[in-house]
């Protein structure tokens, strides 16, 4: 599954969004004013089970109208299909793939941007210095981003890792991976492509290093930094369905509280077993606090919530 996979950015304690980004406000108004069809607490219910099934995401009682609202579009959207006729679209092979995603899409916030969380941005800068100074770097250093959304917490690991790469004058190879189970998303992240006040945050001079402009109002990330990061669809409650590699970092952030406590311990027990030795697992601060792994020791900084995988015995 973040955001996106993926997990997803953002949200309230649930972790679901209760309100829609900016480009399909104006889209949707208008069809929020219509009545919506019935929908009842059993109708809740079996679609509330239905997503949990499919996509790990948890709602509550209160998010009953907000899940109303977005089916009720999306309904509209196919031509006002009726709610049965609709489940069974979402069963249908390659075609109810494609429309999980889009419905989920709806569902989630995607609130993301560069370097967003500076703790865990100057943890990872000064974990891969250590790592290249006291030559732990092997033949490759490989990040995996959990809930990738559309791909700016991806590229900040890319940008901080050329960063560190290039002042050590070092040419193994490193890589970011960036996995979501939101398919629009992914696209997004793929095209690097990115609105200018999305930028207006960048320290110091990346915005020049790292981007090219468009046009006066957007930018896209270099080809050379788009190379080195590759976008995957995921759902990260199948974490067994993805290519089995190891990882010298994995950023699970801001993803975890979709899910319920359970199945928060369960996404963290198999993301520790896909990482290297000395390997490290950065999640968000307070994400879950009563987790331990045996297979890991937690660092010792009150800035960010991190775990580092103890050498194989």
């Amino acid at each position: 599954m973040r955001s996106t996979t993926t997990g997803y950015r953002g949200g309230n304690e649930q972790g679901l969004a209760m309100s829609q980004s900016d480009d399909k406000t104006d889209s949707n108004s208008s069809w929020s004013m219509e009545s919506m069809p019935d929908f009842s607490d059993d109708d809740f219910e079996r679609w509330k089970l239905l997503l949990e099934e499919k996509t790990g995401i948890h709602l509550v009682p209160q998010q009953k109208a907000f899940l109303q609202s977005q089916l009720t579009i999306r309904l509209r959207e196919l031509g006002g299909i009726t709610l049965e006729e609709y489940a069974k679209h979402l069963k249908d092979g390659l075609q109810g793939m494609v429309e999980w995603s889009t419905l989920t899409d709806r569902l989630v916030v995607k609130e993301t941007s560069f370097f967003r969380h500076p703790e865990n941005c100057e943890f990872i800068r000064k974990l891969v210095r250590s790592r290249i100074n006291q030559g732990m770097i092997k033949s490759s250093f490989d990040v995996w981003s959990v809930g990738c959304s559309t791909g700016e917490e991806p590229y900040t690991l890319s940008m901080i890792l050329n960063d560190c790469f290039e002042e050590a004058s070092l040419d193994n190879f490193w890589g970011v991976t960036g996995t979501d189970i939101s398919m629009p998303a992914l696209a997004y992240g793929r095209e690097g492509a990115y609105a200018k006040r999305k930028l207006d945050m960048l320290p110091g001079d990346e915005k020049q290093r790292y981007f090219d402009e468009i046009d006066p109002y957007n930018y896209q990330v270099k080809p050379f930094l788009r190379g080195r990061v590759c976008f995957a669809h995921g759902n990260v409650i199948e974490l067994k369905k993805l290519p089995q590699v190891k990882m010298d970092l994995i950023s699970c952030h801001n993803m975890l509280i979709y899910f319920r406590r359970w199945r928060r311990r369960k996404i963290l027990n198999n993301l520790v077993d896909r990482l290297k030795p000395n390997g490290v697992l950065l999640i968000g601060m307070g994400e879950i606090v009563d987790w331990e792994h045996p297979k890991l020791t937690q660092i010792d900084d009150d800035t960010v919530q991190a775990y580092v995988r103890k050498e194989d015995t």
